[in-house]
């Protein structure tokens, strides 16, 4: 488990941040941390030790000057598959309101749905009149895999209106479950609960674990969910899920993550049927995120606390 930046070395690090930041937010870490900003680029800094932020970390400070790096994104994935992580440097992320944010646009999904919204959006484009079949939300199931901070939100979300919400979590729970949650299982009881569920939302980290995690298997035990991807691409097999799609057990694809991204026009995930790609959009961190959850870091850095988003870098979440 990485070490909190001791005062002293607090006190010295230089701040270095990407140049893709807003100049407010930079501004606003000058602020905070009561030091002028240098830019993060490629080549190598001066002496001393570094307090980085940005999205991603340059091999010319991925070594033993690195004292913290603070990521722009709540996914570190790509910061860790990079290389190695130096030895002790401390990394957080930003999550600020991207559980509700993605909560909200999984819960469109489903309402859209059930409202058959696509349907006449395209039935308005043809100028054809035609009642179609609504559907409630109320009383159906949603299996959430991740019990997380975006996980339980959006269980919280979909239960408040009515939906039994099921979670998949690394390891079965005992006594009550989390907020949001009628029932957390581990991942080898999920079969049961996969026929059954009218909504499977994969809210994963991407690990070790849990790449190609959504495969063959578990698609052919669903039996007409819509499927919903608010993690992480890799963690779903796609030849999988359009097998399962054009088999009929997946009944609709909601993919706001690929395992690679951008899908290029010529993709064949363009083609997948009866499915919605969004552009990694579903939950956005804003400049706002950032600077409140690097404050709140940075307190607990000051403090000699462990900061509540810190990442566990064996684990890479």
């Amino acid at each position: 488990m990485d070490a909190v930046p001791g005062p002293e070395l607090l006190a010295r690090a230089r701040l270095l941040v990407a140049p893709e930041l807003s100049a407010p937010l930079v501004r606003e870490l000058e602020r905070i941390t009561g030091r002028g900003a240098e830019p993060l680029g490629d080549g190598e800094p001066a002496g001393g030790p570094l307090l980085c932020v940005g999205a991603a970390l340059p091999d010319a400070v991925r070594n033993d000057r690195l004292l913290w790096f603070h990521s722009v994104n709540a996914g570190t994935d790509p910061l860790l598959a990079a290389g190695p992580w130096p030895a002790g440097a401390l990394l957080t992320r930003t999550v600020g309101r991207m559980g509700e944010r993605i909560a909200q646009y999984v819960l469109g999904w489903v309402l859209a749905e059930c409202q058959s919204v696509p349907e006449y959006a395209a039935q308005h484009a043809r100028a054809e009149w035609r009642r179609l079949p609504s559907e409630p939300v109320a009383g159906q199931t949603a299996l959430v895999y991740g019990t997380g901070d975006v996980g339980g939100a959006v269980a919280g979300l979909l239960r408040a209106c009515g939906v039994r919400t099921v979670g998949v979590a690394r390891t079965a729970r005992t006594g009550p479950p989390p907020p949001g949650f009628d029932r957390v299982i581990g991942p080898d009881e999920d079969a049961g609960e996969l026929a059954g569920a009218r909504w499977v939302v994969a809210a994963l980290p991407l690990t070790g674990a849990t790449e190609g995690f959504f495969g063959a298997g578990r698609f052919a035990a669903v039996r007409g969910a819509t499927f919903v991807n608010v993690g992480r691409g890799a963690t779903v097999d796609l030849g999988a899920l359009e097998a399962a799609l054009r088999g009929g057990g997946v009944r609709r694809a909601v993919l706001d993550v690929l395992p690679e991204e951008p899908a290029a026009p010529g993709d064949p995930v363009w083609r997948l049927p009866r499915t919605v790609i969004t552009s990694h959009s579903a939950g956005i961190t804003a400049d706002e995120d950032v600077a409140v959850d690097f404050a709140a870091c940075w307190e607990a850095v000051r403090e000699g606390r462990r900061p509540e988003l810190t990442v566990d870098v064996e684990r890479g979440y």
